[in-house]
């Protein structure tokens, strides 16, 4: 009996020190959820992956070597874009047995490009207008509107009611010189019979030289004749 009680209490000392040894091992043992797992590509699969990226690499320097003689022998022009062929003179007459008077044809030189000629009913305005556009030789833009019915109202509407600045002569005619203070400015002259506005966003220089093509057509031209019932809307 003695013996049985020496063997329970030495079992009753060293169980707290088991079970606190046990808790201290289960602390220090690594968690395998929280390791990162590193994924294992064998070694015949990283072999295809990389003859794949191969054969791709492969197949684009063939098909760069295959169009690049084609881009060489066909190089790209060397003009400045499509033109288009405008026959100011042609246009002109047409127009002139419905305009009532003989609408200008500007020769300012082969560097102002004409872009397009058009005569305008005036539906919505009232005004009835002939029309030309130009590209200056420094690629800017001048409108020509001319027409026989001028109104205050039309020519502000026309000169994006830009205030009256000055005046600039061009071709021996004194031009009224509206500008909007935008890059955008206009000349405008009344003379034998027609009020012509020049627009856009040209230079004055630019502007002058059309200008005075316009007065040289005009004064070539016979002077417009109004008859009473034929007077400009006021």
């Amino acid at each position: 009996m003695g013996d049985y009680r020496r063997v329970s209490e030495t079992q009753d000392r060293s169980a707290p020190e088991n079970r606190a040894g046990g808790h201290g091992s289960s602390a220090a043992s690594p968690n395998p959820a929280t390791e990162p797992v590193k994924p294992v590509i064998p070694a015949a699969a990283a072999k295809r992956a990389n003859a794949s990226v191969i054969g791709m690499l492969i197949a684009l320097v063939v098909s760069i070597a295959a169009f690049l003689p084609i881009v060489l022998m066909n190089p790209a022009p060397k003009t400045e874009g499509f033109r288009p062929d405008i026959n100011v003179g042609a246009v002109a007459g047409n127009a002139a047995d419905v305009a009532g008077f003989t609408p200008v044809t500007p020769e300012p030189g082969d560097t102002f490009r004409p872009n397009y000629a058009r005569w305008e009913a005036g539906t919505a305005s009232g005004v009835p207008t002939w029309e030309v556009g130009y590209v200056t030789p420094k690629e800017a833009f001048i409108g020509l509107v001319q027409t026989r019915r001028a109104n205050p109202t039309w020519i502000l509407q026309e000169t994006k009611n830009a205030p009256v600045t000055g005046s600039r002569e061009a071709g021996g005619r004194d031009w009224e010189l509206r500008d909007t203070g935008k890059g955008e400015r206009s000349m405008v002259l009344d003379h034998r019979g027609t009020t012509v506005i020049l627009r856009g966003d040209a230079q004055l220089d630019e502007f002058s030289a059309l200008a005075a093509a316009v007065v040289k057509s005009m004064e070539s031209n016979p002077a417009v004749t109004v008859s009473p019932t034929q007077s400009p809307s006021p």
